[in-house]
């Protein structure tokens, strides 16, 4: 008889004692009743059944850790597996093959709610709050539980035991559902996009040589929005569990030649988006009889206001002489 290496808790002794009852209670009817009997001559079987003995499954011995006196725990850390809304995952035992007598138990939550189970080669789903709505599914053979077009509220630690004559087994799962990336957006910021041309000769070098751009994600959450030249990154911005819009901005000359993308990723995932400079970025090609086309709208107002105030000074000089 091998006993545990630490004393059993409350909660295991109150399950040791619920499967001592029970033991006991077989044992009595076991002794005061008759067993099943075959006669195997040839052409003349008959068979005297016993009264039928109390339903024993051992799984309340089965959750405190004992059986056949055996008591083996898995050191092993908990396992983080990641998947993307709606998908499938599947949760692996490592079991090539379950034998009879084996037991599969598969709990989630901080309650360890059991949610299915393999006794005796058959199979048990328990969903009494519907939280999983027919989407488990556990392999007859291995005892691996799948969850299909999984959820968001199918996050969290799924636990498994298991049970054979080699003794007990555990394996812990920490699930995290992450939902579907969006492409990243690259817009123009309007009153920016102002390349230097020749028909604004008065504009400032430095502010006309650049495209201001901006890359947006809208409702992401647990993402990182970043922007790469070539393989370099530039810049990035993360958001935790809160679902919001994320944009990040860039400026790049308006002539640039290096490749620029925009990533949004995940731990599972990321969607990118290149960015086309000479599509957004290019010189105004305004006609000569309106180059005010080319010209930031601030700086236009300007050259219209200055443009009206020269006329009305040339206009009243006009006046003064052909008064005088």
């Amino acid at each position: 008889m091998v006993y545990p290496s630490a004393a059993p808790s409350a909660y295991t002794a109150a399950y040791l004692d619920d499967f001592i009852v029970q033991v006991r209670a077989q044992i009595l009817v076991t002794r005061s009743a008759p067993h099943n009997m075959t006669n195997a001559a040839p052409g003349n079987t008959s068979t005297i059944s016993a009264p039928a003995l109390p339903t024993f499954r051992p799984t309340n011995l089965l959750r405190c850790g004992f059986i056949f006196g055996v008591y083996n725990v898995d050191t092993n850390a908990v396992k983080s597996v990641s998947v993307t809304k709606r998908d499938s995952v599947t949760l692996n035992t490592d079991v090539t093959e379950l034998q009879r007598d084996d037991q599969i138990l598969w709990m989630f939550g901080p309650r360890d709610t059991r949610i299915a189970e393999i006794y005796k080669q058959i199979i048990s789903v328990y969903d009494k709050k519907e939280k999983f709505r027919d989407r488990l599914n556990v392999d007859s053979q291995t005892g691996s539980l799948t969850i299909k077009n999984i959820r968001n509220e199918h996050s969290g630690l799924y636990k498994l035991q298991i049970f054979s004559q080699r003794g007990t087994s555990y394996k812990r799962f920490n699930v995290t559902v992450y939902a579907h990336l969006p492409i990243p957006q690259i817009t123009i910021t309007q009153n920016h996009h102002h390349p230097s041309n020749q028909y604004c000769p008065s504009s400032s070098s430095s502010s006309n040589q650049y495209c201001s751009l901006l890359c947006s994600a809208v409702n992401v959450s647990a993402v990182t929005l970043s922007w790469y030249k070539g393989n370099s990154l530039l810049s990035s911005i993360s958001v935790s569990d809160l679902s919001i819009s994320l944009s990040l901005p860039l400026e790049v000359e308006y002539q640039e030649k290096n490749t620029y993308s925009c990533v949004l990723n995940n731990p599972i995932r990321n969607q990118t988006q290149l960015l086309n400079i000479t599509q957004l970025c290019h010189m105004c090609e305004a006609p000569p009889s309106d180059p005010v086309q080319c010209c930031g709208f601030t700086e236009a107002v300007i050259r219209l206001v200055v443009s009206a105030v020269v006329g009305v000074a040339a206009f009243a000089v006009v006046v003064y002489y052909i008064r005088s």
